[in-house]
């Protein structure tokens, strides 16, 4: 099972990533990948280093219960170092999967575009990109419409500014949360709020993940401490996908 509120397992047959934005600054992946590598876990000999592990891809295949599974909760799939040959291997088994969905997201939502753009998207799969600042993420928005996928979200974690107004035209579902960690930034309810009204008028699913760090009147507390709901209510909305 996994922690993160939003999916059901994690499926990570890379793990290891690089910093390409300022959401990744004080990146959780990076944290995990060391606390496991001092503890001695396989797969994390070489830390947070980008690595590939084809002993992980028969993983889902094993699993009969339909399960909803984040790919590479540890890594990013579509890093420039990933072989494509491997990105092609990933999607074989998802393709081979169909009782599972995968919802897989990337802060580098160019080379997934140019990766689909003679293939089609299997329809198990939900394709994802980060959405931390509007100049950074806003532009990820318009390269992740440009993919045909049944399934479409955002991951607008941690958020660390106003984004202003968002086109979600063909967007399914957006995911927000704040920054956890001991140097979380802090967000702001109005930032959240204005994201949940634009949802809500565009008939978009709406998940709020956490607070994280800070709480909604601005004190810095443990993250269990500022819990999840907005407004004194919890939303768990999530895309409309049939369960097989």
């Amino acid at each position: 099972m996994s922690r993160i509120e939003w999916t059901e397992r994690t499926w990570n047959p890379v793990t290891g990533c690089t910093k390409i934005s300022p959401g990744c600054k004080y990146c959780y992946a990076e944290t995990m990948s060391r606390r496991l590598q001092a503890m001695g876990t396989p797969g994390y000999e070489d830390g947070f280093k980008l690595s590939t592990h084809r002993h992980r891809l028969e993983e889902p295949r094993k699993r009969k219960k339909p399960t909803i599974y984040f790919v590479n909760s540890m890594s990013d799939l579509f890093h420039q170092q990933v072989p494509h040959d491997f990105i092609e291997d990933v999607f074989k088994v998802i393709s081979d999967c169909p009782q599972h969905n995968f919802q897989i997201l990337t802060k580098r939502p160019e080379r997934m575009a140019r990766f689909f753009k003679h293939r089609n998207v299997p329809d198990n799969c939900w394709l994802g990109t980060s959405v931390e600042n509007q100049k950074h993420g806003l532009p990820r928005i318009d390269i992740l419409r440009s993919v045909s996928a049944k399934i479409r979200f955002l991951s607008i974690e941690p958020l660390l500014e106003d984004l202003g107004s968002l086109n979600l035209r063909g967007i399914h579902w957006v995911i927000v949360g704040g920054e956890s960690g001991p140097k979380s930034r802090p967000m702001k309810e109005e930032w959240v709020e204005r994201i949940r009204r634009q949802c809500h008028s565009q008939k978009v699913s709406f998940f709020f993940k956490q607070w994280g760090g800070w709480g909604a009147d601005g004190i810095k507390r443990a993250k269990s401490k500022n819990g999840r709901t907005l407004h004194g209510k919890t939303w768990d909305e999530m895309p409309d996908i049939p369960r097989k």
